[in-house]
């Protein structure tokens, strides 16, 4: 039984929420940080990863409106947990990969709302599709480590994921959720 890839969707969630960053030192930790997606098919939920994700951040939690966060998700890295499923994320009807490797955020706001709460705005683009996302994240230190987290909900058919008999909503919902967790060195203390 093949899993709907329609949590390619939530990946572009993870591209908006590496939204903490400041200076040329800073980076994201990949194996402290994750991107999960979890879409429903046939009513029950499904979770998947990005295994490979990076990102360019110039972040002060002091002056969040000077920021700029990009971000690039490896749409093949996209994983449900079985290999067949897996193998379908990257087909034409799915992400495409062949054609659209990565899926890419670029924030054009960053907000304070107070109390490390931020909301990032920006682009997502995934699978040739783009849109306007804004993304709640809050921030979290620990030592010389800033963790970002968030969750925000996206429709995969806006992006094309899950086309011909997958667009049926029936099969595989629309909604996908996608959460994230950021591990990032070099962010200022706030």
């Amino acid at each position: 039984m093949n899993f709907s890839p329609i949590t390619s969707v939530v990946l572009a969630a993870g591209l908006m929420v590496n939204v903490s960053a400041a200076k040329a030192d800073q980076q994201l930790l990949p194996t402290q940080s994750d991107i999960v997606f979890v879409s429903k098919q046939m009513g029950v939920p499904v979770e998947g990863h990005f295994k490979k994700f990076d990102a360019k951040i110039n972040f002060d939690p002091a002056k969040p409106a000077a920021g700029k966060i990009a971000f690039t998700v490896d749409m093949g890295s996209a994983s449900l947990g079985v290999k067949e499923t897996d193998a379908e994320l990257l087909k034409a009807d799915w992400f495409n990969t062949a054609k659209f490797a990565q899926a890419t955020f670029q924030s054009s706001t960053i907000k304070s709302l107070g109390a490390g709460k931020f909301e990032v705005s920006g682009q997502l683009n995934i699978k040739g599709a783009q849109q306007s996302l804004t993304v709640p994240v809050t921030l979290t230190q620990a030592g010389t480590t800033t963790t970002a987290t968030g969750t925000f909900a996206l429709k995969r058919l806006v992006f094309k994921i899950g086309e011909n008999e997958w667009s049926d909503t029936s099969m595989v919902a629309d909604d996908v959720q996608v959460k994230f967790k950021f591990a990032l060195s070099g962010i200022a203390k706030f």
